[in-house]
């Protein structure tokens, strides 16, 4: 196969964003713009990925080379256009033997399966191949010009159009692909005699063309290639991610009582058979088996949740959280680095932080993993078959043997030994007949209008 490279569009200020982000790194599924452009570049198998940002960008420099490295990142130094932003990749690619394709970070959900289209196009003969799609309401839109045959013949930007060309409603989405080389060769002949005086990508065609080479469409859908230039798009961008995702999940056997309430990353995995209720989050790094329930307003991010287990309502599962089969986490539970086995449970107001809980555990209503010392973090390990009362606090590093008792209310500090009862609280003292002259003495005070030391 003729070796791929991509460069990918991050010039942009995004002005409209309004924001001191970058605009290429707000997200979209929990996952940068950006971000989303170089894994699709990766999908299409791409030998070489290029990112150009302008000048004085130092926070996408930084994000752009963590991402390709930093001798993948070029500079634009002026904003003359995106012929010119193209062109800025010339020193990393001019000797590139393949093909490229050019794309856009604020177009972040444009699927595999289109870009591809794109390079088999260019493996059909064509020269110059563009990604377009029939709009609903081509405004801005620049128009692809097509000749009976459906060859490519122009692309003119809707500033430069003429009144028949405003009615084509194929559209062009920006994503271009040719042949390395020669891309970088009409580069050279691009003029910008046009309303904006810029220097356009799209002039590739003309250029083309007027060599007596093939120019191209490849079709895609118009949600595949909307583009973020402001909150309120970064926002519809969502929901077209959001709705895709939870379409999918459905078709795959995912049970959504309420889907328009469920929230997916870019990489939650969701096996058939699980049942996710109301108004749930999933932030990155999330994978649920078959069989599990999610119950509703529950945040899971960075957690692994085992076949059956149940979480929720109102649970919430940080970084490292490994839930194991039929294991029960309940409201307001919150686990963060802890791997609870096989039908152990914590079903009630509890914090499980730094450690371990065995199969078969209880862990009381109110228990705390003590696992901060304002300094450094520790380890709380509960055996299997444990039984940790209500109100406990668990202070690490310890160590709850396998079929130890916890009695409730209790501060742990000290190991306990597997099947013994370790107690750790004052004991209790009872006063017959104390509350009732407690009562009587303080309401005669307040009947006499004399009020205690320190009252108010």
């Amino acid at each position: 196969m003729t070796d791929r490279f991509a460069i990918i569009l991050a010039a942009g200020k995004g002005t409209r964003m309004k924001s001191p982000r970058p605009k290429v790194l707000h997200e979209i599924g929990g996952r940068s713009m950006l971000a989303w452009s170089v894994a699709l570049a990766k999908d299409l198998g791409c030998k070489r990925t290029v990112v150009v940002v302008g000048p004085d960008m130092p926070q996408l420099s930084e994000a752009a080379a963590k991402l390709v490295g930093a001798e993948n990142v070029a500079v634009q130094r002026e904003q003359l256009g995106t012929a010119n932003a193209v062109d800025a990749a010339r020193g990393q690619l001019a000797d590139a033997n393949g093909d490229a394709i050019v794309l856009y970070a604020d177009t972040p959900l444009i699927p595999q399966e289109a870009g591809e289209r794109a390079f088999k196009a260019l493996a059909g003969g064509a020269s110059i191949c563009v990604l377009g799609f029939k709009a609903k309401l081509p405004n801005r839109y620049g128009r692809l010009v097509t000749a009976g045959d459906g060859a490519l013949e122009a692309i003119v930007e809707a500033n430069d159009a003429s009144e028949a060309q405003l009615k084509i409603d194929l559209a062009n989405s920006g994503v271009m692909a040719g042949p390395a080389k020669l891309m970088f060769e009409l580069l050279k002949e691009v003029k910008n005699d046009n309303a904006k005086g810029e220097y356009y990508l799209t002039d590739l065609v003309g250029l083309a063309r007027g060599r007596g080479l093939k120019a191209g469409v490849a079709l895609c859908e118009e949600r595949d290639v909307q583009g973020v230039n402001s909150q309120v798009e970064l926002a519809q961008v969502e929901r077209v991610f959001q709705d895709g995702v939870r379409e999918r999940m459905m078709v795959a056997g995912v049970t959504l009582p309420a889907p328009e309430t469920v929230h997916f990353s870019h990489d939650t995995k969701i096996a058939a058979g699980v049942t996710v209720e109301q108004n749930v989050v999933f932030a990155p790094g999330v994978s649920v088996e078959t069989g599990a329930v999610i119950r509703a307003f529950s945040h899971l991010e960075a957690a692994q949740v085992g076949a059956g287990a149940q979480v929720g309502p109102y649970a919430r599962l940080r970084p490292g959280a490994v839930i194991g089969r039929y294991a029960h986490i309940g409201n307001f539970v919150e686990v963060k680095n802890v791997t609870v086995g096989e039908g152990a449970k914590a079903n009630h107001l509890s914090y499980l932080g730094d450690g371990e809980v065995g199969a078969g555990a209880n862990i009381g209503a109110g228990t705390i993993f003590c696992n901060y010392d304002g300094f450094f973090k520790y380890r709380t390990v509960v055996g299997a078959n444990a039984f940790v009362g209500s109100n406990s606090s668990l202070v690490a590093p310890v160590t709850i043997g396998a079929g130890g008792y916890v009695g409730s209310g209790s501060v742990i500090v000290e190991d306990v030994a597997p099947d013994a009862l370790a107690i750790g609280r004052g004991r209790q003292v009872g006063k017959d007949g104390w509350a009732r002259a407690f009562r009587d003495e303080k309401s005669a005070a307040k009947k006499a209008g004399k009020k205690p030391p320190g009252a108010v």
